[in-house]
């Protein structure tokens, strides 16, 4: 049976699902500590270290906030190092940083958004990065157009484990939970989904792995692009 004749809205997350979170994020965290220190190389490793992320390589340690906190939680790990900076202008800083981070598409984004959005979906994008960095995302993307809600972490609906945003979403949509897919790379987005009520679906475009994903996922894909198959209820291949 197609997955159609239940699924009716898509929320995605948006780093590591939208976009690779590693060719993404991994630059603009580089550009964020070494901004911060000023020349200071020692700094800039303290900062690195704090947010769980190696400059050298540009890898994240598993419990790096930058994988699924939100701005102020990640600010909130740096700030005791910048004596001259609060939480609040620390994440004005991240959020200015982040609206020309450059994006490194996890699948051709267009047409794959132009397909479902064919399809008569309701389509929402539910991320704990602030919610006018969320939007330049999606534009700059050329995507924009298709989405039906965006929220971020700062929208007034909280930030993922919670249920805030994919609950908001569906009320919007005049959506029921159980006709939502929440999509995400993170046991964030899948425990957001599982507390909203929706179908969760894990992709492995961030830096969980699949047996991470498992316990929450309905479904495990590579990347969003499988979700066309997905609905029609085809075999998913790779």
């Amino acid at each position: 049976m197609s997955q159609m004749s239940t699924i009716r809205g898509l929320l995605f997350d948006k780093d590591g699902t939208l976009f690779n979170f590693r060719a993404t994020w991994g630059d603009w965290s580089a550009r964020l500590v070494r901004g911060l220190a000023a020349g200071d190389e020692g700094l800039a490793t303290g900062l690195a270290d704090a947010i769980g992320f190696d400059l050298q390589t540009t890898e994240f340690a598993d419990d790096s906030p930058v994988i699924a906190a939100t701005p102020a939680e990640i600010a909130a790990e740096m700030v005791d190092l910048l004596p001259d900076e609060t939480v609040d202008s620390l994440v004005a800083r991240m959020n200015s940083l982040a609206t020309t981070v450059r994006l490194s598409e996890a699948v051709a984004l267009r047409p794959l958004f132009a397909q479902l959005r064919a399809r008569g979906l309701r389509i929402g994008l539910a991320t704990n990065d602030g919610e006018v960095p969320a939007r330049a995302h999606l534009k700059i993307a050329g995507i924009d157009q298709h989405f039906d809600f965006v929220a971020g972490s700062d929208s007034g609906h909280g930030g993922k484990p919670a249920a805030g945003m994919q609950l908001a979403f569906a009320a919007t949509c005049g959506l029921q939970p159980g006709e939502v897919a929440m999509i995400g790379d993170s046991l964030h987005d899948l425990q957001a989904g599982r507390a909203a009520g929706m179908v969760t679906i894990g992709v492995l475009t961030g830096p969980a792995s699949a047996e991470t994903l498992a316990p929450l996922a309905d479904c495990i894909l590579s990347d969003i692009g499988q979700l066309p198959a997905w609905l029609d209820g085809r075999p998913i291949s790779g």
